[in-house]
């Protein structure tokens, strides 16, 4: 089973965003020595605590560091952008960077309505994603001579694109195009379980990709120790909970006491938002990593995790890995 990083570029309070970017080459370095198979970031706006919102330029930053890794978007939110425009800055990442370039796809605006105003994104109503996705599949496709438009960069280049989703649509979606589907069960898990379901029952066959490929998204907070690995995790248990309760910051650090931080009943419905996770020492991840492969029998992993530590997060990553491996040779 491959087994990929999903990447953020966290901005943690007491550091900036040039030092963010930094961290994420270097964690990015660290996922290819490591053997993660895609090094993928996300389009997220106004959020201070997150520093790759101009996704496509800062994955051609990463790839320029790396050397095998596959790099991607995991994903760029499509209604925020012409199809014309992402089929040219990945195609331009293509023609750079060869055929390690992945494009995955969000219906999601990656931020509130006042980013959406700001993106100058349509507020008439309508949902123009499939047509969306089908445009854009057209620019990265085979050369069409009679059409009026065309990708230049992008034209057959043919990069692989993913949907994105974590509801019935995307894996409906996904499955109608024949593509392979990444579900965000790292913070949005409620529906996992029927939508793996029926992009599998549902899976059109294609060129691209003749067999469903699921991905599935999981938090990781690996350390020596569980109570470590607990302690880091409260970082994203606050960030969570400043996010819903509409108070977006820098990554904040951890505390040894997370119910006296947000309060028991927040901490609650974050866990339970945050579940699909594996928390703790190597020993504690493998069990629960290898408990959600036998559960959801994912194709391939896509390992995160907000981790305050620059080194601390490193470690989780090659933890991760390790356990991976070991797994890997298990089976």
């Amino acid at each position: 089973m491959q087994y990929s990083v999903l990447d953020l570029a966290p901005v943690p309070e007491g550091s900036d965003t040039p030092t963010a970017i930094r961290n994420s080459v270097a964690l990015a370095q660290l996922a290819e020595a490591k053997g993660y198979h895609r090094f993928w970031m996300a389009e997220h706006h106004n959020m201070p605590g997150i520093a790759s919102a101009a996704t496509s330029v800062l994955l051609g930053h990463v790839a320029d560091h790396t050397q095998n890794i596959r790099i991607g978007a995991g994903g760029v939110m499509l209604p925020n952008h012409a199809p014309l425009a992402i089929a040219e800055q990945f195609g331009t990442l293509a023609a750079i960077h060869g055929d390690r370039i992945d494009l995955g796809l969000g219906r999601a605006p990656g931020g509130d309505q006042a980013v959406m105003r700001a993106m100058r994104r349509g507020m008439g109503g309508g949902d123009h994603f499939p047509d969306d996705v089908a445009e854009l599949m057209a620019y990265l496709g085979d050369a069409d001579p009679r059409s009026p438009v065309r990708a230049h960069p992008g034209e057959g280049t043919h990069v692989p694109i993913w949907i994105l989703g974590s509801s019935l649509y995307g894996a409906q979606l996904a499955a109608h195009f024949g593509l392979p589907y990444a579900f965000a069960s790292h913070f949005a898990p409620d529906a996992l379980e029927e939508a793996t379901a029926i992009y599998r029952r549902d899976f059109k066959p294609s060129e691209a990709c003749p067999a469903p490929r699921f991905m599935l998204a999981v938090n990781v907070f690996a350390a020596d120790t569980d109570e470590e690995g607990a302690y880091l995790r409260t970082t994203m248990q606050q960030a969570f909970a400043r996010l819903r309760t509409g108070r977006p910051g820098k990554l904040p650090a951890p505390v040894r006491d997370i119910d006296a931080e947000i309060g028991a009943g927040m901490r609650q419905g974050v866990d339970h938002a945050l579940r699909v996770s594996a928390v703790g020492s190597p020993e504690t991840v493998k069990r629960q990593l290898e408990a959600l492969i036998a559960q959801h029998q994912p194709d391939e992993l896509i390992l995160t995790g907000q981790i305050h530590d620059h080194a601390a997060r490193l470690r989780s990553f090659e933890i991760a890995a390790d356990v991976m491996q070991d797994l890997k040779v298990a089976a």
